[in-house]
């Protein structure tokens, strides 16, 4: 059989620290168990925080992968700057890939411009587009943006989203919470649902223990400090409703961890510490050391239909959750993981009052593991992600 060429376009691609990242290395690691294909991953050296380097190499070779590499400009979380970011990303992008004959493009994202780029470059080389998409990024900035923003812009972000969409043969959402606004405003898409799973390095044997607790509650958050994740809104205030029983200990960086501590500061709250981003190794750690895990999205419309790649992560490792989140990632938690206290988004009282809710201790989610282990998820996806290679037509 003659061998397949995927290019892959993703952002992050490990050793950065991003849920594109983890998600596109194991595609990669099960597409190259099949002996036909050969693999052009072009991304970004590490640059998912500011507070946090890796190492990685411009162009690495590994058999029948190639990683490129693309150096960006210091950048923080703010749109502007992630627009000059991207720009240098497309262009040296387009540089690499010039010239270079391929099967299928494949472009994973949670920015609108990678699933662009993706189908761009699909139409340049007359080959199917396969698109992974991990957010919804015009329901996102409707609801996040001034309105006098995204007056202007959003028109222009539709017009982007349905040149991406009509460009692809297939789409994977990773939220079936996604389906309903895609299927509403696009016909006859082919549609998948390969979600967001469990790393191998989550998933092994849980040591049972029931929760006999002195001194206060150590609560864990680990992952991003932006927006979406709200939690400059509501951890200062439940923190304070939880002074003297329970500690925050909060993992990360993003665009909101300043405004986070200028209201912990001004609402004078001592039981919350908060820390640079670390490696997963590291953060196994730190896992092993919590009482009670935190999740937390804003009470934001286009947020009821994600969910989040770190609830799997969490409910993998058996301990206790707390979780303000909405629409289907509540629904997911309360029929998916057991010993998992839900609250409305920002609802500080609720949240506080959930933590009563939980059983302290360590127990075993072998089900859940089984089902939704990553290396399965991927297995499936790889096999789909070929399928488009070898049965779809190029693109006219």
């Amino acid at each position: 059989m003659k061998v397949k060429r995927i290019a892959i376009l993703s952002f992050y691609y490990s050793p950065d620290l991003s849920a594109g990242s983890f998600r596109t290395r194991a595609l990669v690691e099960c597409l190259l168990k099949m002996q036909d294909v050969k693999i052009d991953v072009i991304t970004t050296f590490p640059n998912r925080y500011a507070s946090y380097s890796a190492s990685g190499f411009e162009l690495e070779s590994h058999g029948r992968l190639t990683v490129k590499r693309i150096a960006l400009p210091y950048h923080k979380s703010g749109m502007i700057d992630q627009a000059k970011s991207f720009s240098v990303f497309a262009s040296l992008a387009l540089k690499y890939l010039k010239g270079k004959e391929y099967d299928l493009i494949y472009a994973t994202s949670s920015r609108l411009l990678t699933a662009c780029l993706g189908a761009l470059i699909s139409r340049m080389k007359r080959v199917p587009l396969y698109l992974d998409i991990r957010d919804i990024f015009v329901d996102t900035i409707s609801d996040v943006l001034p309105r006098k923003v995204t007056f202007f812009m959003l028109p222009v972000f539709k017009m982007l989203e349905k040149f991406a969409v009509s460009s692809a043969v297939r789409i994977n959402l990773v939220s079936e919470g996604f389906g309903g606004y895609f299927k509403s405003r696009y016909d006859d898409l082919d549609l998948t649902f390969h979600t967001n799973g469990i790393d191998e390095l989550f998933i092994k044997d849980t040591v049972h223990s029931k929760g006999q607790k002195e001194g206060p509650v150590n609560i864990l958050y680990a992952g991003n400090m932006g927006e979406g994740q709200g939690l400059h809104i509501i951890v200062p205030a439940i923190a304070k409703k939880l002074e003297g029983r329970a500690v925050f200990r909060l993992i990360g960086d993003g665009g909101r961890k300043d405004l986070l501590k200028e209201h912990l500061s001004k609402h004078r709250v001592k039981n919350v510490e908060l820390l640079p981003p670390i490696s997963r190794e590291k953060l196994l750690v730190e896992y092993e050391e919590a009482d009670v895990l935190f999740l937390h999205l804003n009470d934001i419309p286009a947020f009821e239909k994600v969910l989040p790649s770190k609830l799997f992560e969490y409910a993998a490792l058996g301990k206790p959750i707390l979780a303000g989140v909405g629409g289907y990632a509540a629904e997911f938690l309360k029929s998916e993981v057991d010993n998992c206290s839900v609250f409305p988004p920002g609802n500080s009282e609720a949240g506080a009052k959930g933590l009563d809710a939980l059983t302290l201790g360590t127990f075993e989610r072998a089900e859940f593991k089984n089902k939704y282990s990553r290396d399965k998820i991927m297995s499936v996806m790889a096999k789909d992600v070929l399928e488009c290679a070898v049965s779809k037509g190029p693109i006219v």
